[in-house]
């Protein structure tokens, strides 16, 4: 089963997440609430994720796709474990490829996920969003952070973050879509065609053009 995009913004649609298909369009929210207790540490990312796209749709229509591009990349790079979200999207492979093949894709990747935040959220409409006090713990020892989309005129829409703890603190290692649909397991089932059609140099070049394609299409 292909996965459906999820529409955000004026023109562009979300690579991060994925919704079975057929499922109906959503609107991300565009209020950062920030969930109090003693999980501060863990809840940070993900408020200043929400937080960045806030300002990103809100000045979606003063600035341009660079612009928005230099403003969400260090948020991005703070909060996502980019190279743990890649490792995990490739699979077994990943320990195979060369050093050097890890480093070129890991800059596509990483270019190609601020790219598709900065395409899709381009323009505010009074969404909101909400972080639920109440975490759920995995075995791995990766913790979920819980939040709702919360639309005008639909029922919300349940998206978490999987979070990992290392030595820069607590970071998003993968998005969930209604709990259960893995951004990490919809890109690695994408990835995976392209490997085997020519390798790494394969996937390099088609995440390069993914983001030739969003950015272009930003453009005017």
């Amino acid at each position: 089963m292909r996965p459906a995009s999820i529409s955000i913004g004026r023109r562009g649609t979300l690579m991060l997440t994925a919704a079975a298909a057929g499922a109906t369009l959503v609107r991300w929210p565009a209020r950062a609430a920030t969930a109090g207790g003693g999980n501060a540490a863990l809840f940070a990312p993900v408020t200043a994720l929400n937080n960045a796209l806030i300002a990103s749709m809100r000045s979606g229509s003063t600035m341009s796709f660079a612009q928005r591009y230099q403003m969400l990349e260090p948020v991005i790079d703070r909060v996502f474990n980019l190279n743990a979200v890649l490792a995990a999207s490739i699979g077994l492979s990943w320990a195979r490829i060369p050093d050097a093949q890890k480093t070129t894709l890991a800059a596509a990747f990483r270019r190609y996920t601020v790219s598709s935040y900065v395409a899709n959220f381009n323009s505010y409409n009074g969404q909101t969003f909400d972080i639920l006090p109440d975490t759920r713990a995995l075995s791995s020892g990766q913790v979920v952070v819980q939040t709702r989309l919360i639309r005008r005129t639909e029922s919300p829409v349940k998206l978490d973050y999987v979070m990992r703890s290392g030595p820069a603190g607590w970071q998003i290692v993968d998005v969930l879509t209604d709990g259960t649909i893995s951004r990490v397991a919809v890109q690695r089932s994408d990835f995976q065609q392209l490997l085997r059609s020519g390798g790494v140099a394969a996937l390099t070049s088609g995440l390069e053009r993914k983001v030739g394609n969003l950015s272009g299409s930003m453009q005017g």
